[in-house]
């Protein structure tokens, strides 16, 4: 695992992990599974738990995103280097 801090959001990254890929952003009582897309945009990964818990802070899920958004270049640097 590759881990990756931008203020109060951690941001992991697994080896041999399965696609579309994605990154695993943190905060202290939130996870968000991140998708990079194709077309330089993140989202929430369309799978059940891409939010834990379900009833998440809205708050702490678009932090999560918009620090994944503002790291977009080098969260797909680490996929493609840890997955090539």
């Amino acid at each position: 695992m590759t881990s990756r801090r931008f203020g109060s959001v951690l941001f992991a990254a697994y080896p041999q992990d399965h696609i579309p890929r994605h990154v695993h952003g943190f905060t202290a009582h939130t996870e968000v599974i991140v998708d990079l897309r194709q077309d330089g945009s993140v989202a929430i990964a369309n799978r059940r738990d891409a939010v834990r818990p379900g009833n998440a802070k809205r708050n702490d899920v678009r932090s999560i995103l918009s620090a994944a958004a503002d790291h977009f270049e080098e969260f797909v640097a680490l996929w493609e280097k840890m997955h090539a």
